[in-house]
């Protein structure tokens, strides 16, 4: 179950705390830095909720970390970090539309928040000295150089740059600061207007409040704008004007400090398209993509493709990863040129996966032609020669009933059925084989809570001498529900499980049989590197002797190291070996000779399609291979005979033993 609402936000605010403690000093213990942090988490989380939203509210959060004092250099970069990761990925948002949106404007505004208070607290520090000197040209003569020397300085040295200008609008004087922000001579300023230096966007909305402040209708006012430097270039910066009376009270002059922001201003520009488009290639990420494709798929007709590099590894592991890194940027613009001309939008949607969504339109390609285009621009030579293939699945046209979530994992799952096809396949999304994949899907995500809460059985079916008809033991077999062993092992090998159920089915049965037990491994039980010691600690465990058990491992599996070394350390440790789904190729049958095995077990392939042909090669063939593998030694054992004329036929060509449905079927341990 996952943790409630508040405990996610103290999660966050703990997190946070960690990320921004080392940035500043504060004398505050890190459980109070929490709780404070606490009250601002409950602030973004209301505005990512709120309906309609805003991020206005989340202004005071850039304020609330000022007014705290954490006002390391770091401090920002931080938060932002920890609070775009939690709006991103964070489960509790998963049902908050427009999240990406959301969340680029709620980190904006706490930058902005951040900043402004940074510079209000900088431009109050400044003004209260700016007030102090003015002032002090009021005092008695005797303070009046003095204070004029002062003001001097702080005018003169201050890093801000700072404009007097009298009512009019016209500049009075100018620090040299100022003057190099604008890239302008001080002697430029004089007899003209800083209304001159207003860009033309601007222009308007800064007349009206400096009009505002030289009529003393208000007192000051602080905007962030734009200035035009001498070759027409804009600067960012916030403007802090403040006015100035004489003695008799009435406006005299506007004091006007201004802050270059323009670095500020990209860097912000630049953390918005990062939230939303992929680092590497410059392509639009996941969160982006599945925004737009939301959209997108609201107005119907859409195709959607979904698309993985071919052996996309060899490349990264053979020729290092910044060659990988240049095929993608390479793939990444091929793509784009691929639907230039149409209304679409390609994303990274990951690692070398990539993705095409495409507004259907009379002039768009079909989906053949333009799966053929794709893959024509891959297969042209890229870095050092290096050509592409992919996989792709595509869903045309979705059901309007779909939601964004349900359209991307159909196109993953015929990208999945696509690529165990081979190389530069690609599928149309089938409802009937997405409904029978899922299905089979789902059981194999529910077979670890099946095992564990006892659902599985293991069953015993006899093995039987064909020449004598005498049992010589069983073999086991799994059964979940209408699952038979082989559909079992299956979902096993699919899901991971394997090497936990093959040790349990081991141990049951050992437990369970009262005389010879043949056991069957998976291929990802016989490569197992803990194979030996499972089974001698299953065979102490149980005290089933090592002579009463018949392992057999998987044959595509004594192709590796591992798996010949797990046959050759079990038999030096007294358990006879075998192999099993065995189809009587040329590798296998040099297997025979290099790899210490006993019997082995037929694929059960084999034996079905022997029962569906008419007499012919194929059974002279596996006539005369059972004469071969016995003449070496080896014994044959059949599975899955169904009835007495395939018992006859295998007993005819001296198969040494079977076990299937026809000797009899697989009982639970306590019917043995």
């Amino acid at each position: 179950m996952p943790p409630p609402p508040r405990t996610r936000r103290r999660e966050l605010a703990r997190a946070w705390m960690r990320a921004i403690y080392p940035t500043a000093y504060v004398p505050r213990s890190p459980v109070e830095i929490e709780l404070y942090l606490l009250d601002l988490v409950d602030v973004v989380v209301d505005a990512v909720r709120a309906g309609p939203f805003t991020p206005e509210p989340v202004v005071a959060v850039g304020r609330g970390l000022v007014e705290a004092h954490f006002t390391g250099p770091d401090t920002l970069r931080r938060t932002t970090e920890v609070l775009g990761h939690a709006l991103l990925f964070s489960p509790e948002f998963d049902d908050v539309p427009g999240l990406v949106e959301r969340a680029v404007a709620i980190l904006g505004a706490v930058g902005a928040g951040f900043a402004t208070a940074m510079r209000l607290d900088a431009f109050d520090q400044q003004e209260e000295v700016k007030q102090a000197l003015l002032l002090a040209k009021r005092r008695a003569e005797r303070g009046l150089r003095v204070s004029e020397a002062r003001f001097r300085e702080v005018f003169d040295s201050s890093g801000f740059g700072m404009v007097i200008t009298d009512a009019r609008g016209t500049c009075v004087e100018v620090n040299e600061s100022m003057a190099e922000m604008v890239d302008r001579d001080p002697d430029w300023f004089a007899g003209r207007r800083l209304a001159e230096l207003f860009h033309p966007r601007d222009a308007e909305h800064l007349t009206v409040a400096y009009r505002s402040v030289g009529e003393g209708r208000v007192e000051r006012f602080r905007e962030q704008r734009r200035l035009l430097r001498a070759d027409g270039e804009p600067v960012w910066a916030h403007l802090a004007v403040s006015l100035l009376r004489d003695d008799a009270g009435a406006p005299a002059y506007q004091v006007t400090m201004v802050e270059d922001v323009s670095e500020l201003h990209l860097l912000q520009k630049n953390l918005d398209f990062q939230l939303v488009h992929d680092s590497l290639t410059g392509l639009a990420n996941r969160p982006s993509f599945i925004s737009r494709l939301e959209a997108l798929h609201s107005r119907g007709g859409i195709t959607l493709y979904h698309l993985d590099l071919d052996g996309f590894s060899v490349v990264n592991n053979g020729l290092g990863h910044e060659v990988g890194d240049r095929l993608l940027k390479e793939v990444a613009h091929r793509l784009e040129a691929v639907v230039v001309g149409e209304e679409a939008l390609v994303a990274r949607m990951g690692g070398d996966e990539f993705a095409v969504v495409v507004v259907d339109s009379p002039t768009t390609p079909t989906v053949p032609d333009l799966v053929e285009r794709i893959n024509e621009a891959l297969e042209r030579p890229m870095d050092g020669g290096v050509a592409l293939s992919c996989g792709i699945g595509v869903v045309d046209r979705p059901p309007a009933g779909w939601d964004v979530a349900e359209l991307l994992r159909a196109a993953n799952a015929t990208l999945r059925r696509a690529k165990e096809a081979g190389k530069r396949q690609w599928l149309p999304y089938d409802r009937h084989e997405d409904q029978r994949s899922r299905t089979r899907m789902a059981r194999a995500a529910r077979m670890p809570g099946a095992l564990a809460d006892g659902e599985l059985e293991v069953e015993h079916q006899p093995v039987v001498d064909l020449a004598t008809g005498r049992a010589l033991g069983h073999v086991a077999r799994l059964r979940w529900d209408d699952l038979d062993h082989d559909e079992c092992v299956e979902l096993a090998e699919a899901n991971g499980l394997s090497l936990a159920l093959g040790q349990w089915a081991l141990r049951e049965a050992a437990g369970e049989v009262t005389g010879v037990l043949f056991f069957e491994l998976s291929p990802m039980q016989s490569r197992d590197e803990d194979l030996v010691r499972a089974v001698k600690r299953t065979l102490d465990e149980t005290g089933l002797p090592a002579s009463r058990l018949r392992i057999f491992l998987d044959t595509r599996s004594m192709f590796t190291e591992t798996g010949q070394d797990n046959a050759r350390v079990l038999r030096d440790s007294g358990i006879t070996t075998g192999l099993s789904r065995f189809n009587g190729g040329q590798a296998e049958l040099s297997l025979l000779a290099e790899v210490p095995v006993g019997s082995l077990v037929l694929d059960p392939s084999v034996v079905t399609r022997l029962a569906d042909l008419p007499r012919g090669f194929l059974h002279d063939a596996i006539t005369r291979m059972v004469e071969l593998v016995r003449r070496s030694g080896v014994a044959v054992l059949v599975p899955d005979v169904r009835d007495r004329e395939r018992a006859d036929w295998w007993a005819r060509v001296e198969a040494d033993a079977a076990f299937g449905d026809h000797f009899g079927p697989a009982v639970p341990g306590y019917e043995l």
